[in-house]
């Protein structure tokens, strides 16, 4: 049955969730390190790369939820569709992944605690109790309870990055930022960072596949198919959040941190630490909680969808295989993998920890040329027979996503060219 083709403020109101997660999985490391680092040593100058990487990724990201609002469906079962090679594409770029992003999102996380919070506790105990917190969450309160607090937690990082950033053009940074020159970028040390800074901005392409099961999720909540009006509005609402947030963080690094004169981590914990101390330094200590609760705040959203989605994933992809299953027994594949890939993260970073970089680099590159392929599979069913052709974009659209499709590529010839060259 066809969902109804007109919905009121309050139906799109209340379809409203999807995009709040896709902002909170999105505002993460690739904001609060990589934004920020990104003002921090070079000012303004890699304001395009954010620009340009927030509109190139926007036709592939939307293409999730518009599948899952046309057909019903979430976008692995159209890559299955679409054949083995879409198919194996995206599980190899899942499992190859999945682990290294949750300790990588949650060690960070257990730092900023211990920095705001101040309790004496290690990374790791504070790593436990945060996948707890979230294990709890998404265990007693389901979806619904994932929607509900995501919202909350997106709505209140803006607001308090917003109010950091208000302060620190009202203490006059502007225009000391604006007067200190610039570093060369366009060398092997710059390029290398561009890319990295675009390949994780806003988020990487394949959380368009969890965009398209939250969608999925959220018209089951709502017991009706979701219309492409109210996906295509609860999109554009959680991507704009994401890119605004972004740019907020990347005006804190050009306001506060570039031209200080220090040598920044290369640790996330470490550098939101220096960040909060320059932040305590310029504008006084009372600014340091304000700016420790965003950066907190920022991690633990990533965390939170990032412990859902992963286990999401694999419940639906084990469901493809298995089509005899009913909802329960997804349902309690999915309550197994949400232990089970927390754990075994945690364990690989605390026998890895030496080699850990290493493997956050093995994962970025995973994800990063990964970008094209999975643009193209997207494209292929939101313009192809499994959508109904009113929901298909139209000629404008098609021609603006190539576009973009080309952009990646370029890109990541770009990225396998700094890899050469080193």
């Amino acid at each position: 049955m066809r969902p109804k083709s007109s919905a009121t403020k309050t139906s799109i109101f209340k379809t409203l969730g999807p995009g709040f997660l896709l902002a909170g999985a999105a505002i993460g490391v690739s904001h609060l390190v990589q934004a920020t680092r990104a003002g921090a040593d070079y000012g303004f100058l890699l304001l395009w790369v954010l620009i340009l990487a927030c509109i190139t990724k926007y036709p592939f990201l939307e293409f999730g939820p518009r599948y899952a609002a046309g057909t019903g469906n979430h976008l692995i079962t159209g890559y299955k569709k679409l054949g083995k090679f879409p198919y194996w594409t995206f599980i190899v770029i899942t499992v190859g992944s999945m682990f290294i992003i949750q300790a990588a999102v949650t060690i960070v996380t257990a730092g900023l605690a211990e920095r705001l919070f101040r309790l004496g506790l290690s990374s790791f105990t504070w790593s436990f109790i945060i996948i707890g917190i979230c294990i709890a969450l998404l265990l007693i309160g389901k979806y619904p309870a994932l929607d509900k607090t995501m919202k909350s937690i997106v709505s209140l990082l803006g607001l308090a990055t917003l109010t950091a950033v208000i302060l620190a053009f009202g203490d006059g940074r502007l225009e000391n930022a604006i007067a200190i020159e610039t570093p060369d970028v366009w060398n092997k040390l710059g390029i290398a960072f561009i890319i990295s800074f675009m390949g994780w901005m806003p988020i990487p392409l394949d959380a368009s596949v969890w965009h398209s099961i939250w969608t999925k999720e959220k018209a089951i909540g709502n017991k009706r198919k979701t219309t492409l009006k109210e996906a295509f509005f609860d999109f554009n609402v959680g991507y704009l959040a994401a890119a605004i947030i972004g740019l907020l963080f990347f005006l804190m690094g050009a306001l506060i941190m570039f031209g200080s004169g220090i040598s920044f981590s290369g640790s996330g914990v470490e550098f939101s630490g220096q960040l909060i101390d320059l932040y305590g330094e310029t504008l006084g200590d009372w600014s340091k909680p304000l700016i420790g609760i965003a950066a907190f705040i920022a991690m633990l959203s990533t965390t939170l969808a990032v412990t859902d989605a992963f286990p999401r994933v694999l419940s639906e992809i084990f469901a493809e295989e298995k089509p005899e299953w009913k909802e329960d027994q997804k349902w309690k594949t999915y309550k197994l993998n949400v232990f089970i890939i927390p754990v075994l993260s945690l364990l690989i970073l605390y026998f890895f920890t030496a080699s850990f970089t290493v493997l956050i680099d093995l994962a970025t590159a995973l994800s990063f040329l990964s970008a094209p392929f999975l643009g193209w599979f997207n494209y292929r069913l939101v313009t192809g027979d499994q959508m109904a052709k009113a929901d298909r974009p139209g000629k404008k659209y098609k021609v603006f996503s190539l576009i973009c499709l080309v952009v990646l590529v370029i890109f990541n010839l770009l990225y396998i060219y700094t890899l050469i060259q080193q």
